[in-house]
């Protein structure tokens, strides 16, 4: 399958998509969920510090496990060859029904939220308007994977730009003077939750504004000199991603107090009008920019694992249909943004659907890392320290997430029954 994939993504335009991946809706929707769960300045700085410091295990763990396997499909590839066809068939398919779709769909209600800073919407008009919005980036990666780095270039450069620009005026013109970065005083009368429950619940959406980086491992067949960039690419993309996550909530915390940030549905726009009157409408459109760039991302990445999964017979054989002309697995595409319109008409809600995503996306995490033990023959003792934090702290979440949130929960967990079932279908079949 690898052979019919175009080799023509660099270095810069994968390093992009890793950091696009990660910087959405995240960075600007989550930080007032994480305050009104960690309502001190350093309880949420800590926070941030200590998911970067998990992203970071991960992405050196990944990126040691692609550098041996750089083929398309990434993580459904690891999970293949370390534990079998099960749980990489339950991989990609909760990628499809859950996990990129869910967060598709999250991140269009943030744009459609965004948008309305300009024009007043209806609710069935933002409904719309994200509907047409999924539509137009599927077409676009229908055209060619090229259309789509290129995009997720000029949007990622975007976006960076603005949370540089909510950096500057936060650290140099915030005119909040009174945060103090080792206040970790906690009371659980605050919300009737202990810090570490708290804290877990915390690390929910800061996982969701990191998460992304791993989508470079999944187009890894069509990126010249895969082994050494795809490594390359993730640790870069990281390591920016975890510099601007934590000095733009400085720039945040400078900017309002934290009681401010908590209650906020705009923290970045509520933010910067503070010393900025016209900022507001500024850093939304940059959102918007944003938000429309990951879309873009997600969209162009996903459909290349249920492409390698159809390929192997474990999937719906449309899946590995390459188009004709434009070489790109377009029935993958397709179909994604079908179920994505799906979750969106069905769900709805913002909070809930990430916390949904968000406890399936880290089983597989601790999965995925896990292979890292049965894959790689020459281990280090750095790669298997930070293998082991890696999955400690993602079974943490899980568990954390199955006891304080229940619902979103045990229907992640119904999904994988499912296709549990799809599976033997599938290869009875075969």
């Amino acid at each position: 399958m690898d052979k019919q994939l175009k080799k023509q993504i660099s270095l810069y335009s994968l390093t992009m998509i890793a950091i696009g991946s990660s910087i959405g809706s995240g960075i600007f929707r989550t930080p007032s969920e994480i305050a009104g769960y960690l309502p001190t300045e350093g309880l949420m700085l800590s926070v941030w510090v200590i998911g970067g410091f998990i992203a970071i295990c991960g992405a050196l763990t990944f990126a040691k496990i692609s550098a041996q396997l750089p083929h398309a499909g990434g993580f459904y590839v690891f999970l293949k060859e370390a534990f079998g066809n099960l749980p990489a068939f339950l991989y990609g398919w909760s990628m499809l029904l859950v996990i990129n779709t869910g967060s598709l769909a999250a991140l269009s209600l943030v744009f459609t939220s965004y948008l309305g800073s300009f024009i007043a919407l209806s609710e069935n008009m933002q409904l719309l308007i994200a509907i047409t919005a999924i539509a137009l980036l599927t077409i676009m990666n229908v055209l060619g994977v090229k259309f789509g780095s290129l995009f997720a270039s000029i949007f990622t450069s975007a976006k960076l730009t603005g949370i540089f620009v909510i950096v500057v005026i936060g650290i140099f013109f915030g005119i909040n003077q009174n945060f103090d970065f080792i206040n970790t005083n906690y009371s659980e009368s605050k919300n009737n939750l202990s810090l570490i429950s708290a804290f877990g619940l915390a690390l929910i959406g800061v996982t969701f504004s990191y998460g992304g980086y791993q989508h470079a491992t999944f187009i890894a067949a069509e990126v010249k000199n895969a082994d050494k960039i795809v490594p390359k690419a993730m640790i870069l993309g990281i390591i920016i991603v975890c510099s601007a996550y934590l000095t733009i909530n400085i720039a945040y915390l400078r900017l309002l107090p934290i009681g401010k940030i908590s209650i906020s549905g705009s923290v970045a726009s509520d933010a910067i009008s503070t010393v900025w009157t016209l900022g507001g409408k500024f850093i939304s459109f940059l959102i918007i920019l944003s938000v429309l760039g990951t879309i873009g991302i997600y969209i162009l990445t996903a459909p290349r694992i249920y492409f390698a999964m159809a390929e192997d017979k474990l999937f719906f054989k449309k899946f590995a249909e390459i188009h004709p002309t434009y070489k790109t697995p377009f029935w993958a595409i397709i179909f994604q943004s079908i179920w994505t319109i799906f979750l969106l008409i069905f769900w709805k809600t913002f909070s809930n659907l990430i916390t949904y995503v968000v406890f399936v996306d880290t089983i597989f995490f601790f999965l995925t890392a896990a292979a890292y033990f049965f894959l790689i023959k020459q281990k280090t003792t750095f790669g298997i320290i930070g293998t082991i934090i890696f999955m400690a702290m993602s079974a943490f979440i899980v568990v954390n997430t199955l006891i304080e949130k229940p619902q979103q929960a045990i229907a992640g967990i119904i999904f994988l029954g499912i296709g549990s079932i799809f599976y033997y279908i599938f290869k009875n079949k075969q």
